[in-house]
C-alpha cells in the first residue's frame, strides 16, 4: 500500500487537489483519494515536489516505423515524407526489432501506459505480447487501385486475426479519405464486429488533401492519378470529411486535422500530433475549434518525430492554445483512454489502474522546456 502526495494531485475527474493524497495498492490500483494530507498517517506519506497525474495515453503512433528515425527531412511536406515510408523494408529484421524495443522503452520512461498503434505488418506483435504497454492495434488499409481491393482487404483480415489470436485488441481501419475508395470503405465497415470498438483515420493532414476534394486538382490529385487511383475516391465528395457519412454509426478517432476548419468538426474524437505536424508540414491545427473533451494527443512515429514524449507534445499545444493545465492533462490521459476504450486508465478514480506520473519543474501551472517525467 502506498500513499502518494505532491504539490497538486490531478485526478482528472475533480478539480486539482492541493497536497491531495493518492492511495494505491502495490499493483497500482487506486484505492482512495484524500483531499488533505492530515487525513493520512504522516509516516505513510511519500511526498514529492511537482504534480501527480495518471499515466499518458498515446492515441496515435506507428511503432513499426521506429527504425526510420531521422530518415525524413523536416518541413518538406507529406508527399516527400511518403517517399521515406516506402523505404521501410530496406532494413534488416534485426534493425527493426531493435528500434521497436527502444521505442517502447522510450514511451514507458516518458510515462505512457497505452498506445493506439497503426499496423501494416506483424513486426510489433512479438513485443506487444509482453504486455509492457496496453495497445489498441489499428490494421491500416490503403488501396487506391480498384484492381487491388480484394487483395488489400484480405491481407488486412489476416493481419487483424493474427493480432487477435495473440490476445491483442485489433480493428481494420481506413488510412485516409484519399486512399480508401467507397468499395474498400464498405468492406471495412462490414468487417466491423463485436470485438471492434473504434475506427481511426488520418484526416486533413495536408492542405493538398483539401484541394483534392474541393477542387479536384493539386499535388495529391496528380500523385493519385500517377498510381492509377480510382476517381471514386474524390467524386461525390466535396471535402475530406464527407467520408465520415459512411461512419456515422461508428466511434471514430480522426488523426492530425492540421488543416481542419471549424465547419469540418463533427461529434467524433480528434487526435493531434503537433510535433509530427511541424516535422512534416511545419504547421499546426487551430486548437480553438476542438471540443477539449473529445481531443486526444499522439506522438505519430519516429519517422516524423524526434521523440515519443506526450509531455513534449503538450508543451507545444499549451503554447498554441488557451488550454489550462487540467485540460491539457485530460487531453493526455482521460480522453485518449476513453476514445480507445481503456476503462481502467485515464483518471484516478477508485478501482482503476492508470499508472502514476510525477511531473516536475513546472512554472506554476505551466509546462516548461525543463519539465520532466518521473514514473512512480
Amino acid at each position: 500500500m502506498r500513499f502518494l502526495t505532491a504539490d497538486y494531485l490531478f485526478t482528472l475527474y475533480t478539480t486539482p487537489i492541493k497536497e491531495g493524497v493518492l492511495q494505491i495498492s502495490d499493483d497500482g490500483k487506486v484505492i482512495s483519494v484524500f483531499k488533505n494530507r492530515r487525513e493520512v498517517n504522516q509516516n505513510q506519506l511519500e511526498i514529492f515536489e511537482g504534480i501527480l497525474c495518471p499515466g499518458f495515453v498515446n492515441a496515435h503512433c506507428h511503432l513499426e516505423l521506429s527504425h526510420l528515425k531521422g530518415s525524413a527531412k523536416k518541413g518538406k511536406g507529406f508527399l516527400e515524407f511518403s517517399k521515406t515510408i516506402r523505404l521501410r523494408d530496406n532494413y534488416s529484421d534485426t534493425a527493426k526489432k531493435q528500434a521497436i524495443e527502444e521505442a517502447e522503452k522510450e514511451m514507458i520512461s516518458n510515462g505512457i501506459v497505452a498506445v493506439g498503434d497503426i499496423c501494416n505488418k506483424v513486426d510489433t506483435l512479438e513485443k506487444k505480447q509482453k504486455e509492457n504497454l496496453t495497445y489498441y492495434n489499428f490494421i491500416e488499409t490503403f488501396g487506391v487501385d480498384l484492381n487491388n481491393t480484394d487483395v488489400v482487404f484480405n491481407q488486412a483480415i489476416e493481419l487483424r486475426n493474427e493480432f487477435r489470436v495473440a490476445g491483442q485488441k485489433a480493428s481494420i481501419v481506413p488510412h485516409s479519405p484519399y486512399s480508401v475508395p467507397p468499395v474498400l470503405m464498405n468492406k471495412i465497415i462490414n468487417a466491423f464486429d463485436n470485438a471492434d470498438e473504434l475506427l481511426t483515420i488520418h484526416m486533413q493532414e495536408t492542405n493538398e488533401e483539401n484541394q483534392l476534394f474541393e477542387n479536384q486538382e493539386g499535388a495529391f490529385f496528380d500523385w493519385l492519378n500517377s498510381m492509377n487511383a480510382t476517381s471514386s475516391i474524390w467524386l461525390n465528395r466535396n471535402k475530406p470529411t464527407d467520408v465520415l457519412q459512411d461512419l456515422s454509426d461508428k466511434k471514430v478517432l480522426l488523426v492530425h486535422n492540421t488543416f481542419a476548419r471549424k465547419e469540418d468538426i463533427t461529434d467524433n474524437y480528434y487526435c493531434t500530433c503537433p510535433r509530427a505536424n511541424l516535422y512534416i508540414e511545419n504547421d499546426l491545427p487551430d486548437y480553438s475549434i476542438f471540443d477539449s473533451d473529445k481531443l486526444c494527443v499522439g506522438t505519430d512515429s519516429l519517422a516524423s518525430n524526434d521523440s515519443l514524449s506526450i509531455l513534449d507534445e503538450l508543451l507545444i499545444i499549451q503554447n498554441n492554445s488557451n488550454f489550462d493545465l487540467n485540460t491539457l492533462l485530460k487531453i493526455a490521459c482521460k480522453n485518449g483512454a476513453k476514445a480507445l476504450g481503456f476503462s481502467k486508465l485515464g483518471t484516478f478514480r477508485n478501482g482503476k489502474i492508470p499508472g502514476v506520473n510525477l511531473i516536475k519543474n513546472l512554472d506554476g501551472f505551466k509546462f516548461t522546456a525543463d519539465c520532466f517525467i518521473q514514473v512512480i
